[in-house]
């Protein structure tokens, strides 16, 4: 990985983190107090100029009720974090309404996909 991507890596994970924030309707210090980290580290995360560790990362995305890998950008081949991008993009939801969905359809999700294991099944 070059050092541009590096950078270019770190400034769209400050966007994205910064983004899942407002769509949570939490301010910056809200976030950095639940996480554990200051307002300054946190917000110097959002503009890309810092890297997070791996922990602190885990306690941005708790914080948000969202994983670390939606934070990454990672996407599971299930097509499940297209679900959940989609819950958690809708305006015209609340944060709690967010959340609900989200937590039910995890919950419904994970039925199913021990139900299909337990028979062999996928």
């Amino acid at each position: 990985m070059t050092t541009q991507q590096s950078v270019d890596d770190q400034l769209r994970l400050g966007e994205i983190i910064r983004r899942q924030r407002e769509l949570a309707e939490l301010s910056m210090r809200q976030v950095a107090a639940m996480a554990g980290i200051s307002n300054p580290y946190l917000s110097q995360i959002e503009r890309g100029l810092r890297a997070p560790s791996e922990e602190v990362l885990r306690a941005i995305a708790e914080s948000l009720n969202i994983s670390a890998d939606l934070l990454r950008g990672d996407q599971p081949a299930d097509g499940s974090a297209e679900v959940v991008g989609a819950i958690q993009s809708d305006p015209d939801l609340t944060s709690s309404q967010r959340r609900s969905l989200i937590e039910a359809y995890q919950a419904l999700r994970q039925v199913t996909v021990n139900r299909r294991r337990d028979r062999g099944v996928r």
